[in-house]
């Protein structure tokens, strides 16, 4: 006899765990199918950042929900670590641009105006003697810098467990085997084919990212996420840890939990190849010694390349899958997917168990491909 959920959710990243976390809140026992562990591709190797004011579609379509996401990050970094035992070292973070070149300013000009106009935000403009009096490491090259401050950053993987462990506490399973296919009847899903058995459940949640292709043809739908190779160098810096975090030069310098500087990040469209490239590697380190020349005598500690999952026009999946009763998504966040990951699961726990969501994920689903 097959086991037996009232929904089965496939794929145990950012999206997949907040889908289980809300579900569970909302009285609803989920299990989660994650072949290779949680939070083990890109959601367990992003910097982590919380931008909730620029991006992919941001201002744009993708405003209101990373706006609103950004909100819940508040609320989680106060309950989650109490509710699931796991620290995810969530902090409101100053990021420092430096510009080595006057035709940079005017990005940073834009950045400027949204920082300033929004609630809880804020910049100015910094000399570069006042930059090398914050961080007198920085490359006195810098012609000037713009200091932001209000984004937030946390852990992926540590954010991503503490969803996973939390939502078990409330019931919630997770069984590490791969999905081969899904038994359905009519235009319900009615159950999970795995490896070695099967699941029964009453819904489904598709939350593979890059890999979300492979429903295709379980479902008979076309779902448009590609793989989009992101690649970020950890070093040990030389002296004391960085107070803020800073960009330049094509790269960014991310001081994190684990005391390492973090070094990203590359894009690169290279299919589902996540194998570290000597190339990205001395492109961000190159970076990196630009805006602080001391770096060069830092420790590379750890190279790491995952897979962020992306549409044709960078915005998520979220929502039922056109033609079924009980099959939805939550995937193709791209590099917005830690950031956004509260509303799409709570998005989709709500549209599972009222019909219904005031999350503002309308646009998002997958008819737009059509």
């Amino acid at each position: 006899m097959a086991d037996t959920t009232e929904v089965a959710i496939i794929g145990g990243g950012a999206a997949g765990c907040a889908t289980a976390y809300y579900l569970a809140k909302a009285g609803v026992k989920a299990t989660i199918i994650e072949r290779d562990g949680v939070g083990s591709q890109a959601s367990g190797f992003n910097a982590g950042g919380l931008n909730p004011l620029q991006g992919a579609g941001i201002p744009g379509p993708l405003g209101p929900l990373a706006a609103e996401s950004f909100r819940m990050h508040l609320e989680l970094a106060e309950r989650l670590p109490e509710e699931s035992g796991v620290p995810i070292h969530f902090k409101t973070l100053t990021m420092v641009s430096v510009a080595f070149d006057e035709s940079e300013l005017r990005d940073m000009s834009e950045t400027l105006e949204i920082f300033e106009a929004a609630e809880g935000f804020s910049a100015h403009w910094m000399e570069t003697s006042e930059l090398l009096e914050l961080e007198p490491r920085i490359n006195p090259a810098a012609i000037k810098a713009l200091h932001t401050h209000g984004n937030a950053s946390l852990t992926g993987y540590d954010y991503t467990l503490a969803l996973c462990k939390a939502a078990e506490g409330m019931g919630v399973k997770v069984i590490a085997k791969a999905v081969t296919g899904l038994k359905t009847s009519g235009a319900r899903v009615t159950g999970v084919v795995l490896e070695d058995g099967e699941i029964d459940c009453d819904s489904v949640v598709i939350a593979t990212g890059p890999w979300s292709g492979d429903a295709e043809e379980w479902l008979g739908v076309k779902i448009p996420v590609q793989p989009l190779k992101g690649e970020i160098v950890r070093v040990e810096p030389v002296g004391d840890p960085l107070k803020q975090d800073f960009s330049g030069a094509g790269s960014a310098l991310y001081m994190r939990a684990d005391g390492l500087v973090w070094v990203g990040a590359t894009e690169a469209d290279e299919g589902f190849d996540k194998e570290p490239t000597q190339a990205a590697r001395k492109k961000l380190l190159d970076g990196a010694f630009k805006i602080m020349p001391s770096l060069a005598d830092a420790r590379v500690v750890k190279h790491t390349a995952c897979l962020r999952p992306v549409t044709a026009d960078w915005l998520p999946i979220v929502g039922l899958v056109p033609g079924w009763e009980n099959a939805y998504l939550a995937t193709g966040a791209g590099k917005k997917g830690i950031l956004i990951s509260p509303g799409m699961g709570k998005a989709t726990s709500d549209l599972i168990t009222q019909g219904k969501t005031d999350l503002p994920v309308s646009g998002f689903g997958l008819e737009r491909f059509a």
